[in-house]
């Protein structure tokens, strides 16, 4: 378990939140899930509320922003000190911004970002809200990675944006790295598979943590959401990936190394 009671150092996820058409069905459905406490946020928030476990917060879960046919998706925010900075560095790069750098409230200031390869991330300096104060823990993020068709030139882009460095894990089979952040494995940019289709767009991929990734997942599907990947080992666990009852696709993670 990782506590945080401090900003998070630049490039590292630092918050992850779903955008729901229905957000009262969505706080029911990751309580009943994760054993989040989740209290619905007042006029001022529109609606956006804040999960926590143990009294920290983990997650949030707001209205769907954009048009009707636009996904129910999480989206994964990276940590910086200079939103407008970050910003400006982002467009430089040819990425694209969907939002510019705003306030919220006394909170901390916020844009939303779509990398060249097309995936959509946030980018958070942090004020009166720090983002996740817990993760590593049952019920909260444990991993966060960017997929695309374009791993090297997804490399280079976070790399010149945030200044990361990286663990090459590629195989004949797939292409992964992990990033790094002061020297610590904070997340992960990987390639689809060639034979996935040319067309599925790339992504940010949230990762909650489980004690048991087969019970969540069995919890998961008997509250309306549905299975993509059966669980299965992998070297950091045991790993499914599901959709809520809207359709939002998120994995879980029993961490068992690492």
């Amino acid at each position: 378990m990782t506590t945080r009671d401090t900003p998070w150092p630049d490039g590292t996820p630092c918050w992850a939140d779903l955008g729901a058409p229905d957000v009262a069905k969505a706080r029911e459905f990751y309580s009943d899930v994760f054993s989040w406490t989740v209290q619905p946020g007042g006029p001022e928030t529109g609606g956006y509320s804040v999960a926590e476990l143990n009294g920290r917060s983990v997650a949030g879960i707001g209205p769907k922003m954009g048009p009707p046919e636009a996904p129910t998706m999480w989206m994964t925010y990276l940590a910086t000190a200079d939103a407008d900075a970050t910003a400006a560095k982002i467009k430089g790069g040819g990425g694209q911004l969907v939002m510019e750098p705003i306030e919220v409230m006394d909170a901390g200031r916020m844009a939303v970002a779509v990398d060249p390869a097309g995936a959509v991330f946030g980018v958070w300096q942090a004020r009166a809200f720090l983002g996740a104060q817990i993760v590593n823990e049952p019920g909260a993020m444990v991993w966060n990675e960017q997929l695309s068709h374009d791993f090297e030139a997804s490399k280079a882009f976070y790399a010149a944006i945030f200044g990361y460095e990286y663990s090459d894990m590629s195989t004949d089979r797939f292409s992964y790295a992990t990033f790094k952040v002061g020297g610590r494995d904070v997340g992960g940019i990987g390639g689809y598979h060639s034979g996935l289709l040319a067309d599925t767009p790339a992504t940010w991929r949230v990762f909650l943590s489980a004690a048991d990734t087969d019970v969540t997942t069995a919890r998961a599907q008997a509250k309306g959401g549905s299975v993509v990947w059966e669980p299965e080992d992998h070297p950091s666990g045991r790993l499914s990936t599901v959709t809520d009852d809207q359709g939002a696709h998120f994995s879980i993670l029993a961490v068992t190394s690492g």
